[in-house]
C-alpha cells in the first residue's frame, strides 16, 4: 500500500520509533564514512513554493549520500496549480521520480499531491504542520535526554506562538507519550480544533498536553525548552501586535532559562529572529542544542527516504542487467 509522510498522527508510536532507530543507524554509518547507498539510481523530486535552508540542503544531501539523485523544482520552473493542475503535476512527476518532497504554502497542496501521486510524498512544511522537523527534534531529544529518563518521562515546553512547528510538536508528543506544554498568551495558544486532534493519541500513549500563559511555571520542570518565530509569512501586518504580546515575558532569555532545571536543553528549529524570541546568550549558550537539531535534519531525511523508497525499488539481477546492456550494445553496433 502506498503511504505518504504528510501528518505525524498518520503513524503509530512504533512506526515513528522505528524510523528514529533507522535514523540512528544511518547517522552512525555516515559518521564513519560508510553511509550505505541504499537508493542507488533513485530520484527525488523536491517541490519548493518558498525558499529553505535546512529542508533543501538536508533532502538533497541525504539523497546524494544514499546513492540517488535530487531535483530541485523552484517556483516558476513547474506549473504547480497554475498552468497545470496539481493532480496532473503529481501524476507526471510520479512517472519520473521515486519520491516527492514538497514544501508548500498551503497544506491542501500537499494533500492534493499525495492524493494523485503514485509515489510517496513527504511533507517538507506547510502552513499547518512540519512533520520532518519534529521527527528530527524528538530524535535529537533522545540524544540529549537525561540518561535516567525514558521517552515517556520527558517534558517538552514550547514557549511562543502556535506555529506549524508547535502544532506538530504537540502531535508527536501526544503519539509518543511525551508531556507537552505550550506557554503563550491565550490568543496565540494552539486552537481547540487542533487540541481535539490529539485526544485519542494522548489516551493511548499517556501523554499530557497543557497550555498556560505563565512561562516561568511552564519551564520549571522542562527537559527541553523550544521556541520558534513569533510571526510568519502573511502575518507581517501583525508584527507590532505580536511583539507587544510576547515581549519580554515570553522571550527565552537567560532569566527564563534559569527558572528551568540545570539539565534543560534549549531548542529552535531555525531560522531565528535573534534577540526576539530568544537571545544570543541562550542560542549560543551551553544548554543550546540548535545545531544538533539542524544536523539531524540530514540524518532524519535519510531515514525517511530509505523507509519510504527502499522497499519499492526494483532490484535487477546482475544477469538481467548484463542482458539488457548486451541488447543495447548490439543495437548500437
Amino acid at each position: 500500500m502506498l503511504r505518504h509522510f504528510v501528518q505525524i498522527l498518520d503513524f503509530s508510536s512504533i512506526e515513528l520509533q522505528k524510523i528514529m532507530e533507522l535514523t540512528a543507524l544511518l547517522k552512525k554509518a555516515d559518521k564513519e564514512g560508510a553511509c550505505p547507498r541504499l537508493l542507488q539510481g533513485a530520484s527525488l523530486g523536491m517541490i519548493f513554493e518558498e525558499p529553505s535552508t535546512r529542508t533543501r540542503v538536508s533532502f538533497e544531501v541525504a539523497m546524494t549520500k544514499l546513492g540517488g539523485h535530487a531535483l530541485y523544482l523552484r517556483p516558476g520552473e513547474i506549473h504547480l496549480g497554475a498552468r497545470e493542475s496539481i493532480a496532473d503535476t503529481a501524476r507526471v512527476v510520479s512517472r519520473m521520480v521515486d519520491v516527492i518532497e514538497a514544501r508548500t504554502l498551503k497544506h491542501q497542496t500537499v494533500l492534493d499531491l499525495a492524493k494523485y501521486a503514485t509515489v510517496p510524498v513527504i511533507n517538507g512544511l506547510t502552513d499547518f504542520n512540519h512533520p520532518t522537523q519534529v521527527l528530527c527534534d524528538v530524535f535529537t531529544m533522545t540524544e540529549h535526554a537525561p540518561k535516567e529518563k525514558k521517552l515517556t518521562d520527558l517534558h517538552l515546553t514550547f514557549v511562543g506562538d502556535a506555529t506549524n512547528v508547535c502544532v506538530s510538536l504537540m502531535f508527536i508528543c501526544a503519539r509518543l507519550g511525551i508531556s507537552f506544554t505550550q506557554a503563550a498568551p491565550a490568543k496565540y495558544q494552539v486552537s481547540e480544533a487542533h487540541r481535539a486532534m490529539v485526544k485519542d493519541a494522548c489516551a493511548e500513549s499517556g501523554a499530557t498536553i497543557s497550555f498556560t500563559d505563565d512561562p516561568v511555571a511552564a519551564v520549571s520542570a522542562a527537559d527541553f525548552i523550544y521556541t520558534d518565530l513569533w510571526w510568519w509569512i502573511g502575518q507581517e501586518d501583525e508584527i507590532p501586535e505580536r511583539r507587544a504580546a510576547f515581549m519580554p515575558k515570553f522571550q527565552v532569555n537567560a532569566d527564563l532559562l534559569s527558572k528551568a532545571p540545570a539539565t534543560a536543553r534549549f531548542m529552535h528549529c531555525l531560522p531565528a529572529s535573534r534577540g526576539v524570541e530568544a537571545t544570543d546568550e541562550v542560542m549560543d549558550g551551553p544548554q543550546s542544542i540548535i545545531y544538533d537539531q539542524s544536523e539531524n535534519r540530514l540524518h532524519t531525511e535519510k531515514a525517511l527516504l530509505v523507509w519510504f523508497v527502499y522497499p519499492r525499488l526494483k532490484r535487477a539481477s546482475d544477469s538481467l542487467i548484463a542482458h539488457h546492456r548486451g541488447l543495447v550494445e548490439a543495437f548500437l553496433g
